[in-house]
């Protein structure tokens, strides 16, 4: 099971360190907004990136040094995206320079992320100024210290861990994410950094992230706004000692199922401290025809506005559920539908076959006044499932919107 006391120091031979350095002018010195995370050995490593057509500049630059499929350090700050901005994808690689300059490493084998206000230009000047004390404050135990500094509005940190076995040997996979508003499939203003020491070869440690957000990270909506700057990085240092795992086989699928604990977990955590949110919601699709219907049907229920003010309001509006399911994109049949709603509170059926189901109307009050709403649903048509997960929206959704960049 996940630990959430663990996160990106889990795994052997990581360090990692947070800091304020000032990048998002007026900030409190209190509010860090600058992290690394670095390995003490060459790591395979892999990425994916947002489906948003504007990018980033570290996503660029973070791209172009992924190429070879290694990395030692990844960089990340938060108060500035820099996206859109002058000269922007020149500062992301001076970034880079920085950052091997202290580390003493190739500034090729250094990935850079940024999350905040889009559009701004940001000064090369705090990164001069923060990284070598960066550098001085990595220990292994900052996996914490550097989830603060990846925050913006977030009001917690996100971090998590699991150990597993691989060829006789204690693997570990720990990771950190932060992300709070503009989140939307696929992938959003979310950044998820995820670190292991287990030996897997680059091109498979690809495909296992690729495979995996199709679940997990697309499978995340806040407010249907899907961000610039979305990135997951996965490094792997080979520190726990087991043979590399270069194919599918019982060793891969180990790793998927460690992997996917912590992505999921992750995923819960972001959407449970959505932007003004006060529940989260988690949509559980199955007896669908098809994988592909089962992702669309759940992610379109939980990025229903009309749902998502519903649950706020505490209000059982399944019909407002029949319609997100009608029109998610897929090629099935909506004439045999049930829904359940369930929580800490209970549980209960609110439609049967695609029509009303008669129920308490204060017992679904009661169920959705839980902090936590599950969403189930049966399509009674074929064999796949899967799950998406979502938050309320609120009157706070709009006033930390309103002011985001005061």
């Amino acid at each position: 099971m996940a630990n959430e006391s663990g996160g990106v120091c889990a795994a052997r031979g990581f360090r990692a360190a947070g800091l304020h350095c000032g990048i998002r002018a007026g900030s409190e010195e209190t509010k860090k907004d600058l992290s690394l995370i670095v390995s003490d050995t060459m790591c395979s490593a892999a990425g994916v990136y947002t489906t948003n057509k504007v990018k980033g500049a570290p996503l660029v630059v973070t791209a172009r040094h992924l190429a070879d499929g290694r990395a030692r350090a990844v960089i990340c700050n938060s108060g500035n995206a820099n996206t859109c901005a002058p000269d922007g994808e020149a500062l992301a690689q001076e970034t880079c320079r920085l950052a091997g300059e202290a580390l003493g490493i190739d500034a090729d084998d250094v990935l850079v992320a940024s999350t905040g206000v889009i559009g701004e230009a940001l000064s090369i000047v705090p990164f001069e100024k923060g990284i070598p004390a960066l550098v001085k404050r990595l220990s292994y135990d900052g996996g914490a210290e550097a989830a603060q500094g990846i925050m913006t509005t977030d009001t917690v940190r996100k971090e998590t861990a699991v150990q597993f076995q691989l060829g006789g040997k204690t693997c570990t996979i720990g990771g950190m994410a932060k992300g709070s508003g503009m989140i939307h499939p696929n992938m959003a203003t979310m950044l998820a950094f995820i670190t292991t020491d287990a030996c897997i070869h680059p091109s498979l440690l690809h495909r296992i992230l690729a495979e995996d957000i199709k679940d997990t990270f697309n499978q995340l909506s806040v407010d249907g706004d899907t961000s610039t700057n979305d990135m997951v990085i996965l490094m792997a240092n080979g520190m726990a000692g087991n043979a590399e795992v270069t194919d599918d086989g019982e060793d891969a699928e180990q790793f998927r199922k460690a992997l996917h604990q912590v992505t999921s977990y992750l995923v819960e955590r972001l959407a449970a401290d959505g932007e003004g949110a006060g529940k989260l919601i988690v949509c559980h699709v199955e007896g669908a025809d098809t994988k592909d219907d089962a992702r669309s049907i759940s992610r379109s229920v939980v990025s229903s506005n009309l749902f998502k003010a519903a649950v706020f309001g505490e209000d059982a509006n399944w019909g407002r559920v029949l319609c997100a399911i009608g029109y998610a994109d897929g090629d099935f049949s909506t004439e045999n539908i049930d829904v359940v709603m369930r929580s800490e509170k209970g549980s209960l059926t609110v439609c049967r076959g695609s029509r009303y189901f008669e129920h308490s109307e204060e017992k679904a009050a009661e169920i959705l006044s839980a902090d936590a709403i599950h969403i189930d649903i049966d399509m009674h048509s074929g064999e796949e499932q899967a799950d998406a997960w979502g938050c309320d929206l609120t009157y706070d959704y709009v006033r930390i919107n309103g002011d985001y960049r005061s």
